[in-house]
């Protein structure tokens, strides 16, 4: 007769768990790569400070002023900008999925080759901004001003006057 040992898996695996990923450090300074997944960095003053590769995921930067930041490359997924200033911004190859930036002013911001699918720009000035070979399917472009916004095919400036669409 023969004994056969079997010992449920989940017996041999007790006590072993998984490293605990590492928590955000909201008071950290900016810098590249930073993790600021979601803080709350409302109302600070972020102008011309690089972001660049930073974890920005679900993160609140209500009238924050970006002006001139780097947020290139950042994973910043439903994030929030609402009334943020943050003209001449650089946020090239940066995932904005699911974003907020209602009433942002981008004008002039670099958003090349962004992801803003499903993002919301509603009342937000794009005034001279670059979206060239961003992904805006599902965006929500609702009043934003586009006037003099350079389109997505990198063609196309959209006209003076251009409101919720590239004229």
């Amino acid at each position: 007769m023969r004994l056969a040992f079997l010992v449920p898996l989940s017996l041999l695996f007790v006590g072993v768990t998984a490293p605990p990923a590492a928590a955000a450090d909201c008071t950290a300074a900016p810098a590249p790569q930073v993790d600021w997944q979601r803080c709350y960095l409302d109302e600070r003053d972020l102008s011309h400070k690089d972001l660049s590769r930073s974890r920005l995921r679900e993160t609140s930067f209500q009238r924050t002023k970006l002006d001139g930041a780097d947020l290139t490359g950042v994973d910043a997924y439903r994030a929030r900008f609402l009334s943020a200033a943050m003209a001449e911004a650089r946020l090239d190859d940066g995932i904005f999925v699911e974003g907020d930036f209602t009433k942002a002013v981008l004008d002039k911001a670099s958003l090349r080759r962004a992801d803003l699918r499903r993002t919301k720009f509603f009342r937000a000035s794009l005034r001279g901004a670059d979206l060239t070979g961003a992904k805006i399917l599902g965006a929500d472009l609702l009043n934003a001003d586009l006037s003099g916004a350079h389109w997505i095919d990198g063609q196309k400036v959209c006209a003076e006057g251009s409101v919720g669409e590239c004229n």
